[in-house]
């Protein structure tokens, strides 16, 4: 098995080419990044060029890019731009510049539901679902007899989408790492197919592993007959049915022992849902209902229920900053909101932000029938 190169090094290697280049060919890029830190497999290169479009890359036509010129990177260089709701804080920025930017160990406690396949949330994969045809997100309107909602297709990821999946998450739990307290819990949403490359990464990167709370809910993925022979193998399911959503947990290691972590920092475990009870990994859940996907329409949008109990129980003491790097329509902002604490949202994508910024005060306010750990 080849060593893994360290995360950032295939993208550095592109810019400095393309910083020298006019334009070139995903070909043309693949050789000169191999030149420079030997052998990379093209499909990495393309994963890298389509996951950094348009930040960092322009496709100036079918399978070339060039470098955003000096004006671009004028623009990213601004002070961030920001919007208060309430006690939530949201920002437009790509999280990755705003966690170099943030002071250190300043953050007591992350919940994001990341994109856990990043080629869903690639800049030309949003465009394609919002156009509604094409890409990774195509499934049938119905299927084996169920109507179905647009899902990113995980088991379409080569092995150069996992290799840039686990580089992105590494550098992310690196610069998670130094962003937060010792203590800090930190709660990424993930997917059964992937939550080991994940888990993996972030662990890598200095975050310890604290387990997995699982959101159990009926979705419809999994669970088909084999696609155009249903009828023939009518008693198989290609894979179990999924009935659960693993939400990964890690934590900043404690300075010192877990009390002494709580009186010097605020963190350092689980809030409890009452004195007698201890905050349990099994959150029994539901679809988002239709009335919160008519106030935010995103497609990877959670039930405010479930994201109240989680965030509620991320602060011990109920003091500090929930922080969620890929806030999307800000359901997470809303439940701290709700539940009484202080937040910050990065979003880099303008039409996810500015549904936030309407989303974030109606989700807040909602009522919601009160869901605790098993």
């Amino acid at each position: 098995m080849k060593p893994r190169a360290a995360p950032g090094i295939v993208r550095d290697s592109i810019i400095g080419y393309l910083s020298a280049a006019e334009s070139a060919s995903v070909a043309e890029i693949t050789q000169a990044v191999a030149s420079r830190i030997g052998y990379v497999p093209a499909s990495s290169v393309r994963s890298y060029l389509n996951l950094n479009t348009p930040d960092l890359f322009q496709r100036t036509s079918r399978g070339r890019y060039r470098l955003r010129g000096a004006g671009d990177q004028a623009a990213r260089a601004r002070p961030f731009v920001s919007h208060e709701l309430d006690r939530a804080t949201l920002v437009q920025a790509n999280c990755f510049e705003w966690l170099r930017a943030r002071e250190a160990h300043t953050i007591e406690a992350v919940v994001t539901d990341p994109p856990y396949g990043l080629v869903e949330y690639s800049h030309t994969e949003q465009s394609k679902l919002r156009r509604g045809r094409g890409g990774i997100w195509r499934i049938p309107p119905s299927f084996d007899g169920h109507r179905r909602k647009p899902l990113p297709r995980f088991t379409v990821l080569d092995e150069g989408d996992l290799e840039v999946m686990h580089d992105f998450f590494l550098e992310f739990g690196q610069l998670v790492l130094r962003a937060t307290v010792p203590g800090a819990n930190v709660i990424v949403a993930s997917n059964p197919l992937l939550y080991h490359v994940v888990a993996s990464a972030m662990s890598s990167a200095g975050l310890e592993m604290r387990g997995s709370i699982i959101r159990l809910v009926m979705t419809m993925r999994g669970g088909d007959r084999p696609k155009n022979a249903h009828k023939e193998f009518a008693d198989v399911s290609v894979m179990p049915r999924s009935m659960f959503e693993p939400w990964i947990v890690l934590r900043h290691p404690l300075d010192g022992r877990v009390q002494d972590n709580l009186r010097k920092w605020k963190t350092g475990g689980f809030r409890r849902p009452s004195h007698q009870r201890p905050f349990g990994d099994v959150i029994k859940s539901s679809p988002t209902p239709r009335a919160e996907r008519q106030i935010a329409a995103h497609p990877s949008l959670k039930p405010q229920a479930f994201l109240r109990a989680l965030v509620r129980a991320a602060l011990p003491l109920g003091e500090g900053v929930i922080l969620d790097p890929f806030a999307g329509s800000g359901s997470t902002l809303a439940a701290a909101n709700a539940t009484g604490y202080a937040s910050i949202g990065i979003e880099k994508d303008p039409h996810y932000l500015a549904m936030a910024r309407l989303a974030v005060p109606k989700l807040s306010e909602l009522l919601v029938e009160k869901t605790d750990p098993i």
